[in-house]
C-alpha cells in the first residue's frame, strides 16, 4: 500500500489543440466502462503514437507528455508510448530481417577518496574500449532471448540521448535501407564527473541494435540473471582509472521508452541507498539512532516542479542533519516514491520514521538553504506549509 504523501508538483498549463487528441483519448480510456473498452481506446491511442513516431513528430508527443494534466493520463501516454514504439518498428513486410535498437540502462557508483589538496578527480571518459567483450558476455548467457547478431555502441550515453523528443531520430536507426551497417550508430558519450572525498550516482545508457527476423520480439525474454554479474565487472574494468572506484549496475536491455523509464527510477533507488546507508552509519557512530522525515517540497529546479526530501538526524546533535533530494518524473505516483523511501528505511531498521503532510517551500525562509525538516521540528512545520 503506497504511502499518503502530498503531491508537489505545479499543476500544468491548459492544453494546446496539437496535444489534445492524445490527451483525450488517455482520459477516454481511464474512464471507460469495461476493461475491453479500454483495451480498444489503448489500441487507438497506441496507434496514433506510432503514427507520429514514424512521422517525425517526437517533440511533439514530449509536449503531449508535458502536459500531461494528472499522473494517471501520464502513465497512460506512457504504457501507450512504449506500445506505439513497438507498432513504429515494425517492417514494412512481414519477412526478412528487422533491426531492433535497444537500450541497456547502467547506474553507476563513482567515487573518489578525499585529499587535502592537489589537482580534482578526473572524469570517466564513457568511452568502452572493448565493446566486444561486453557483446560476447550477452551472446554466452543468451541475454537476448538467444539472439547472436548484435553490436553494441562505445559510448555510454546520458538519457537526453534517449529521450522522447529523439525517439523518431531513434526509430529511423532501425531502417535496413543502407544494409545492417547503417542500424549501427554510435553517439558522443556523456562523461561522468567524479566527486573528491564522496560517492555520486549516474544514470547511462549503452545502446546496441540486433538483426532478428521479422516478428521476433529480441528483447521479451531478456533478464539479468547468469550475465549481470560478469558483465558490470567487465564495464566497470573499461571504465576504471587510477584512485577512483567505479561500481556498474545494469538493467536488462530493453526498448529506449522502457529503458528510460526503468532507468530514472533505478537511479533514484540506487541514490537513496547509497544516501542512507552513509548517513545513518555517520549518525549511528556518532549520535546513536536517527530518525527519518519524508516532506514534499516545491523547487522550481526540480522536474516537474516538485521532490520528495528524506531527512536523517538525531535530537542529540540539533547541528547535525543529512538530507536526499528524491525526483518525481511525469508517470510517479508520489505515495509509490515515498513508500520506496520507507521500505528503504525499514530495512535499514530506523523505526522513527514521521511523514509531513502538505506541501512545503524550497528554501528555509530565515537561512535561504535547501529546506529540509528535523523529527523534533514536525510542529513547526504546519506553520510552513504551501497549502
Amino acid at each position: 500500500m503506497a504511502v499518503d504523501v502530498a503531491d508537489p508538483r505545479l499543476p500544468v498549463a491548459p492544453n494546446a489543440a496539437a496535444r489534445a487528441p492524445l490527451i483525450d483519448l488517455a482520459a477516454e480510456s481511464l474512464a471507460a466502462p469495461t476493461a475491453s473498452r479500454a483495451a480498444e481506446i489503448d489500441c487507438a491511442l497506441a496507434s496514433a503514437l506510432a503514427e507520429r513516431l514514424a512521422s517525425g513528430q517526437a517533440l511533439l508527443l514530449a509536449d503531449t507528455l508535458a502536459a500531461a494534466p494528472s499522473v494517471a493520463i501520464a502513465r497512460v501516454l506512457w504504457r501507450q508510448l512504449i506500445d506505439a514504439w513497438a507498432l513504429a518498428s515494425r517492417p514494412v513486410t512481414g519477412d526478412g530481417v528487422a533491426a531492433v535498437l535497444f537500450a541497456l540502462p547502467v547506474v553507476i557508483v563513482a567515487g573518489s577518496p578525499e585529499r587535502a589538496d592537489g589537482p580534482q578527480p578526473p572524469e570517466l571518459s564513457a568511452r568502452l574500449s572493448d565493446t566486444e567483450k561486453l557483446a560476447a558476455i550477452l551472446r554466452e548467457h543468451r541475454a537476448l532471448g538467444g539472439n547472436q547478431t548484435f553490436a553494441l555502441a562505445s559510448a555510454l550515453v546520458a538519457a537526453d540521448a534517449i529521450e522522447v523528443a529523439r525517439l523518431s531520430a531513434l526509430l529511423a536507426w532501425q531502417k535496413l535501407e543502407g544494409g545492417a551497417a547503417a542500424a549501427a550508430h554510435d553517439l558522443p558519450p556523456a562523461p561522468i564527473g567524479v566527486q573528491p572525498g564522496g560517492q555520486s550516482v549516474h544514470l547511462r545508457f549503452l545502446l546496441g541494435t540486433a538483426l532478428v527476423p521479422a516478428g521476433t520480439d529480441a528483447l521479451a525474454e531478456t533478464d539479468l540473471s547468469g550475465w549481470a554479474m560478469p558483465f558490470a565487472l567487465e564495464l566497470a574494468r573499461q571504465l576504471a582509472m587510477p584512485e577512483l572506484s567505479v561500481l556498474a549496475l545494469p538493467r536488462r536491455p530493453q526498448t529506449p521508452p522502457s529503458a528510460l523509464q526503468q532507468g530514472r527510477a533505478a537511479q533514484r533507488e540506487v541514490g537513496a541507498q547509497l544516501f542512507a546507508s552513509n548517513a545513518i552509519r555517520k549518525l549511528r557512530a556518532s549520535v546513536g539512532e536517527p530518525s527519518a522525515v519524508i516532506s514534499a517540497h516545491r523547487a522550481v529546479s526540480a522536474p516537474g516542479g516538485g521532490e520528495l526530501r528524506l531527512s536523517l538526524s538525531s535530537p542529540f546533535d540539533p547541528r547535525q542533519a543529512e538530507g536526499f533530494r528524491c525526483p518525481l518524473f511525469p508517470t510517479d505516483r508520489a505515495g509509490d516514491v515515498a513508500t520506496m523511501l520507507v521500505d528503504l528505511l525499514r530495512d535499514c531498521r530506523v523505526t522513527d520514521v514521521r511523514i509531513l503532510p502538505g506541501v512545503h517551500a524550497d528554501r528555509d525562509p530565515q537561512t535561504g538553504l535547501t529546506l529540509l525538516f528535523k523529527a523534533e521540528a514536525a510542529a513547526a512545520a504546519e506553520q510552513a506549509l504551501l497549502h
